[in-house]
């Protein structure tokens, strides 16, 4: 008897709700944020149109000048979220949520990664060559989509074997966009200490 999967699909279509659920997050954020140098950029595969994703908002919190991380950390931490390091990603600050009875609820209501990152950030260069390139070629932004598709697959939809596999599977994929997208943009040396994950 074959036991079917109960697991619920990880990778859904493109919804155009995505940017709107960013622009919403962005914009609570931002509030808190006020009178401090900082903006936000909608990175991932949910601020690609077209292309399929875990319905996770993936968003980089980014300041101008490295003294003004505590400030952005305060204010963060002011509005519920607490600082969970870098997680072995340099140049790339990890936001959680802390209290979901906290403040304000609009933030518990959708589902996003919040990363803060200086401008002369790698990973923040490596998250917007990333995005821009696939939404522009749209070969590329097809052949991520399916491998994402065939990892879920191959993970049987468990986000955890999902991670791992993706991490080893799409590394190599993601090295070879990165490249390219230097190349188009003139930018070689760029990215020379390291690859995204």
């Amino acid at each position: 008897m074959k036991i079917q999967n109960q697991n619920p699909m990880l990778i859904e279509e493109y919804k155009n709700s995505w940017a709107n659920d960013f622009d919403t997050l962005a914009a609570v954020i931002l509030e808190a944020l006020s009178g401090l140098d900082v903006r936000i950029e909608h990175v991932g595969s949910t601020a690609v149109c077209g292309l399929a994703a875990k319905p996770i908002i993936d968003m980089d919190l980014v300041y101008h000048q490295h003294a003004d991380f505590e400030k952005v950390k305060s204010a963060l931490i002011s509005i519920g979220y607490f600082h969970n390091g870098n997680q072995g990603i340099a140049d790339r600050e990890v936001f959680k949520r802390n209290n979901k009875a906290a403040l304000p609820a609009v933030l518990d209501s959708v589902g996003h990664h919040l990363y803060v990152c200086c401008q002369d950030s790698l990973e923040l260069k490596k998250h917007i060559l990333l995005r821009d390139y696939l939404a522009a070629n749209k070969e590329a932004k097809m052949q991520y989509q399916n491998l994402k598709y065939q990892i879920a697959l191959e993970a049987n939809q468990d986000k955890k074997i999902y991670a791992h596999l993706k991490e080893n599977k799409a590394k190599a994929f993601i090295g070879t966009v990165l490249t390219a997208a230097q190349k188009e943009k003139g930018e070689d040396q760029i990215l020379k200490t390291g690859t995204e994950k």
